[in-house]
């Protein structure tokens, strides 16, 4: 990486990356309300082969407090029932026929505070994740200057970009928490 816009580029990418990691790790978290992300990381055993549950079947939010699955084949009702028992998302399937239904129970307020602190969590990882970037994005910017290819003036313009580039990312996560806590705190 030669050259001080590539650099900030590359670390904005991989920034906006850690962003995105965590808003799709706390969609699966379960809130109040149905939701079919929340069986998004289930995965069927279909002829042998690991598969995702959205592969093998119809998933759909019958109201509020539930969701339907519906497999395209018959046969898969059982091995369905047991991926979701099996998933760490700790609920019970019921079947009518060939149709699966799960119904969520509301969140005690015990649960609510035990799966905001797994929120803040994992936005602090993120954090971390970000800022291992900014010091990959600033240890590129110290080998040009090593090497004669940029001035300390441009080093530290770099520096500084990359600061305010973390900064920005920094407080996304922060935004993106919050909505999350305030969404598994309301009733």
């Amino acid at each position: 990486m030669s050259d001080l816009n590539g650099i900030k580029n590359e670390a904005q990418a991989r920034m906006t990356k850690c962003v995105e990691s965590l808003r799709h790790e706390l969609q699966r978290l379960r809130t109040g309300r149905a939701s079919t992300a929340l069986v998004e990381s289930v995965r069927v055993n279909y002829y042998g082969n690991d598969t995702p549950l959205s592969q093998v079947a119809t998933v759909a939010v019958a109201d509020a407090r539930s969701l339907t699955i519906t497999p395209w084949e018959k046969s898969m009702v059982g091995p369905i029932e047991k991926a979701i028992l099996a998933s760490e998302l700790g609920i019970t399937p019921t079947t009518a026929g060939t149709v699966i239904r799960i119904n969520l129970p509301p969140l005690t307020e015990e649960r609510r505070k035990e799966l905001a602190k797994h929120v803040a969590h994992e936005g602090e990882s993120a954090k971390v994740a970000v800022r291992n970037v900014r010091r990959d994005a600033m240890q590129h910017v110290k080998d040009l200057l090593k090497s004669k290819k940029i001035t300390e003036d441009e080093e530290r313009r770099s520096e500084d970009d990359v600061q305010k580039l973390t900064d920005r990312f920094v407080k996304d996560i922060d935004t993106v928490v919050k909505t999350k806590e305030d969404e598994l705190m309301a009733l």
